[in-house]
């Protein structure tokens, strides 16, 4: 949607290329957002919460104290776990800049007038969760950005059916704006450039965390919830014991196949392929920094003069999975951001738009 009529951020204090930006969530994607951030000086991260507290600094958080005082303070899931605790206070409230509070998302909203965009980092273990979110935004006025880097392909719809709300707002809403679905979804739209017809689109990729899921909760957690075996809900009402057992049973190494991942639903939103077309798949491995396979996309398809082809997009295996979810994902917010600006609101998937660097 561009209409200059609607409602556009408040930009008089901050040029084309200045970004202030909240993180929803000081898990392992935000925690480590809020690092990157730090090596681009066109991003000021003003606001970050977790369900304890909140920090918020107008004129820039201290990133490095925020970081420090958090250190093993990461929820584990949705409220059934204890976070560890760090001084007097858990989590973000452990910072000198922050203050414990039972509403972190409305103390953040409260101040969104001064913030252009949103990275909500947040797991999904309700599949409405982060559409939610979204609608508190929209109550509240908001215009702006809000991104996601969520991996539930039937979410894609839930916020599909806030469109009109999000125009009317004015928000920009990038779902689905991590590694995959995000960076890889992004790379097999260009793969698809070669083809006038794509047969199959397969996104295959390798993590390696040797931090485990002490460091990781949410993020395998998510992972698991993809085995044949489980689902979000059941996963969502695990304690950390039984996460761990699983991850024992395996070894530590986990193999996915035909994922429910957003990729599917992207690409075909984005005219790329059908949805059924697309397969999702990976390892993760808890016990090593080195991946277990390399993260690769292969796109087949027909030529405009009968050729039959794939092209294929890897990764190199020395890009950890922290710079291939967090890099993309503060590059599709700046996108965002400058769409949000030019009057462009609704909903946007990663292969519709490429990341700013």
């Amino acid at each position: 949607m561009n209409d200059a009529d609607k409602p556009t951020t408040d930009t008089t204090t901050t040029t084309m290329d200045e970004i202030r930006f909240a993180v929803l969530g000081t898990g392992g994607i935000g925690r480590r957002t809020l690092d990157v951030s730090k090596q681009k000086p066109e991003l000021t991260p003003v606001a970050a919460c977790d369900r304890h507290g909140v920090a918020i600094d107008h004129d820039g958080l201290d990133v490095d104290e925020l970081l420090s005082a958090t250190e093993g303070n990461i929820a584990s899931d949705g409220g059934t776990t204890a976070v560890k605790e760090s001084g007097e206070n858990k989590g973000v409230a452990a910072s000198s800049q922050a203050v414990s509070t039972e509403t972190p998302i409305d103390d953040v909203i409260a101040e969104s007038d001064a913030i252009d965009a949103v990275l909500i980092a947040l797991p999904n273990f309700e599949h409405d969760f982060i559409p939610r979110v979204a609608d508190r935004f929209v109550e509240a006025d908001y215009s702006g950005v809000l991104v996601d880097v969520l991996k539930r392909s039937r979410v894609i719809g839930m916020l599909e059916d806030r469109t009109d709300a999000f125009e009317s707002a004015g928000i920009t809403f990038v779902c689905g704006a991590g590694a995959t679905p995000g960076f890889l979804t992004g790379a097999a739209a260009l793969a698809a450039q070669s083809f006038v017809t794509v047969e199959e689109v397969e996104i295959w990729w390798g993590v390696g965390l040797k931090s485990g899921y002490e460091d990781n909760r949410g993020t395998v957690r998510e992972d698991i919830a993809h085995l044949p075996e489980y689902d979000i809900e059941t996963v969502r009402e695990m304690s950390d014991e039984e996460i761990e057992a699983v991850i024992d049973e395996h070894d530590g190494v986990l193999e996915f196949h035909d994922m429910e991942h957003a990729d599917d639903v992207l690409l075909e939103r984005a005219g790329i392929c059908d949805a059924e077309d697309v397969t999702v798949g990976g390892i993760l491995d808890v016990t090593s920094d080195e991946k277990p396979t390399t993260t690769t996309v292969r796109v087949t398809g027909t030529t405009f003069d009968g050729e039959r082809g794939t092209n294929t997009f890897e990764l190199d295996d020395a890009t950890s999975m922290e710079a291939n979810v967090n890099g993309p994902a503060l590059g599709y917010l700046k996108s965002a951001v400058r769409r949000n600006r030019g009057g462009e609101y609704g909903v946007f998937g990663p292969a519709e738009l490429l990341p700013g660097f």
